[in-house]
């Protein structure tokens, strides 16, 4: 059962199901499932919701507490200030944290546990590097991802095309996102692997607008720290690059806007 829930997060299964899959009795399924959430609860893997009713069952919600991400973000912190990770321009290397399995998938959850109320639909990113992560977010959602392409694919059929403005460079770009990738009036959480002014994600969120969609929310796992130019507001960051010395070779991050808030 703890297996079944794991890999079906935000599902609600019967009890009927559990009963009838291993040939016991509800009362004896329940007493079960009560386990189950208190280990769940205990090792902040998460809730186990119980629905009531005709209709009802059981619902497995990831959610992490603040003491268990706090700790691994500060961690993965000390990995990305090593100096050997400084690049020309003040860009941090992040590759192989956005490649390794394990890694992503403590980050996915972390972002997952944040909207974890928010009645997510689909999960958005744009593309190269952000996608692991969206992937890896979705999964604890439960949920399909939508890659938002900066060039034309003849694979992707009828797209919708935007110009937008790069925060950063001030340079016009354009974005495009095929017309049967998202539903109208879908509720979208926007994920992004760095944000520097927000250019690129308020490029995304005018687009969902084409499509009459909802941003429910948006989470990055790095972004800058107080820049004057950042276009959008309501965001959840995992960790804030407060200041890059190119000559030192120093870097300096803390945690992000995520512990901001301490409700677990």
């Amino acid at each position: 059962m703890t297996q079944h829930l794991l890999a079906h997060p935000h599902t609600l299964i019967p009890l009927t199901y559990f009963s009838e899959e291993y040939g016991s009795a509800k009362s004896s399924i329940s007493e079960d499932l009560s386990i189950i959430k208190e280990a769940f609860e205990s090792q902040g893997i998460g809730d186990l919701r119980t629905v009531a009713g005709a209709a009802g069952g059981v619902k497995y919600i990831p959610r992490t507490t603040h003491e268990h991400a706090a700790a691994f973000m500060e961690t993965l912190i000390m990995e990305l200030a090593k100096p050997e990770r400084l690049l020309p321009g003040g860009y941090l290397y992040m590759s192989d944290i956005l490649g390794d399995p394990k890694t992503l998938n403590h980050i996915g959850k972390l972002l997952a546990s944040a909207f974890r109320q928010s009645d997510v639909d689909v999960v958005m990113t744009v593309e190269a590097k952000g996608i692991p992560l969206a992937y890896a977010t979705a999964s604890f959602l439960n949920v399909p991802v939508v890659v938002v392409r900066r060039n034309n694919m003849v694979t992707e059929g009828s797209v919708v095309s935007i110009n937008y403005v790069s925060g950063s460079s001030k340079r016009i770009q354009t974005m495009s996102l095929a017309r049967r990738a998202l539903p109208e009036e879908s509720r979208v959480l926007i994920v992004d692997d760095f944000m520097k002014a927000g250019g690129t994600i308020q490029g995304m969120m005018d687009l969902l607008q084409e499509f009459k969609a909802t941003v429910v929310g948006c989470g990055v796992f790095v972004e800058t720290a107080d820049d004057a130019d950042r276009l959008i507001e309501d965001y959840i960051s995992l960790a804030k690059l407060q200041e890059v010395d190119v000559k030192e070779k120093q870097i300096m991050i803390e945690l992000g806007s995520y512990f901001s808030n301490k409700e677990e």
